[in-house]
């Protein structure tokens, strides 16, 4: 935007002529780091067990995903802070602090558990090569990305690597899908009270809606403001409202459809390949590679199998990202990826910190399969206090001004946590009874 360009949006109030790389950001990025090589196993698991038959819990998640996610970016625009600096000064301690701590955990588990499926994946392209060699030159690139390069050179990259999810779409058009049957799962609930089909929905809400998604859209669009001087927090720049929300509107809608479809391709490749093949168990996204490469061909499984490096490499920054935010916003620290290291060594410091635990933890041998299990419980527990938190925050004008959301948002938003608590409840009571 020039300066002639720039004037006029200040003086219509607007954020100026907005191109499509203007609109898909952080949207974008979230939504696409949503299908990590924890969220591709899920997916693979769901139709390896029940074929098509679970494809209208994408189609559920799809509106209470874009509502919690639009309201989460809406705080961080409007504030100008993330979540966790907006708790800092409208929450007790007690609950930031906890909060904070539980996403780190959360979150570094899920580190470790990305790194080795990416690894995995890997070894399955490339034989020689020792899986924690992998582990470790993955873990060393994503957090020497975040930390080295420029944060405008940066989100260009990230939006390069959502390019990788082309690869589960790439996939379908290498098989034959009967599409009727697909159209019928996502239309035409299967309810029974078959325990290990209601865990699977369970599974799949713990890893559509994930509270580091929250932290990470509303800090993205604070960077924004940070990076664009003609995006300035909606509390001092109010005019800009309409055209600032519209955008968010937009972009979180076309990055969480993106997210869902992906997960949707995966679960109809494994469905209509692994499944009919007689494998109904799939435990890790390399198995599902694996498995698809007798049934589809190498070019499927090398498709699929690079579609876990590219994810996982969008997801682990962000993982690592949203958690230094949290942390650095809790604890008063400078925090922001716009910001050069010595002016934000802490920040930059929890972000090497926690990708570097989960990369040793892969090395001194991490059990994969249970590190997803106990990411998914933990995510689970943190998701619910944080979605009502950001609920209330949403709705008080002490936060948010005249920019709080309106009625069919707050009840959607309320909609979306009520249903992800029993998720969360149900997720926690399989883990302690060993149902996996």
């Amino acid at each position: 935007m020039n300066e002639g360009e720039a004037r006029a949006a200040e003086a219509h109030g607007g954020e100026g002529p907005l191109r499509l790389r203007d609109v898909l950001g952080p949207g974008l990025i979230t939504g696409a780091s949503d299908d990590d090589p924890s969220g591709i196993a899920t997916y693979a698991q769901a139709g390896a067990r029940f074929g098509f038959e679970l494809g209208w819990t994408l189609l559920l998640t799809y509106p209470l995903m874009v509502v919690i996610q639009a309201i989460s970016a809406r705080i961080g625009r409007t504030t100008g802070r993330g979540i966790a600096g907006n708790l800092r000064r409208h929450s007790p301690a007690w609950v930031l602090q906890g909060t904070a701590a539980l996403l780190c955990l959360a979150n570094t588990i899920n580190i470790g558990a990305d790194l080795g499926a990416m690894a995995e994946a890997m070894r399955l392209l490339i034989h020689p090569l020792p899986a924690w060699v992998w582990v470790i030159l993955f873990g060393v690139i994503c957090a020497s990305a975040q930390i080295l390069v420029h944060y405008l050179r940066y989100v260009r990259l990230l939006r390069w690597l959502t390019l990788s999810l082309a690869a589960y779409f790439a996939v379908l058009f290498t098989l034959h899908i009967h599409w009727p049957d697909v159209l019928k799962g996502l239309l035409w609930p299967r309810l029974s009270l078959e325990p290990q089909l209601w865990q699977m929905v369970v599974a799949l809400f713990g890893t559509t809606i994930s509270p580091y998604l929250l932290f990470w859209q509303a800090s993205m669009e604070v960077e924004d403001t940070r990076a664009n001087a003609q995006r300035q927090p909606l509390l001092r720049r109010p005019r800009q409202g309409p055209s600032a929300l519209a955008r968010i509107r937009l972009d979180t809608l076309i990055g969480m459809g993106l997210s869902n479809l992906v997960g949707l391709a995966i679960l109809v490749t494994t469905a209509a390949t692994v499944r009919h093949g007689g494998m109904h168990d799939i435990r890790s996204a390399a198995q599902a590679a694996l498995a698809l490469r007798p049934l589809a061909g190498d070019f499927a499984f090398a498709l699929f199998a690079l579609g876990i490096v590219g994810t996982g490499l969008l997801a682990v920054p962000v993982l690592a990202g949203s958690a230094a935010y949290a942390l650095g916003e809790a604890r008063g620290w400078p925090v922001g990826l716009a910001k050069p290291l010595h002016k934000a060594r802490a920040f930059y410091a929890s972000i090497a910190v926690m990708t570097l635990i989960g990369a040793a933890a892969n090395a001194l041998g991490l059990n994969p399969i249970s590190a997803l299990v106990w990411a998914a419980v933990v995510n689970g527990v943190v998701a619910v206090p944080v979605m009502a938190l950001v609920m209330q925050m949403a709705r008080n004008r002490e936060v948010m001004g005249k920019f709080t959301i309106s009625l069919p948002w707050l009840v959607l938003g309320w909609l979306a946590t009520a249903l992800m608590a029993l998720a969360a409840g149900a997720m926690v009571v399989t883990a302690l009874l060993g149902g996996g």
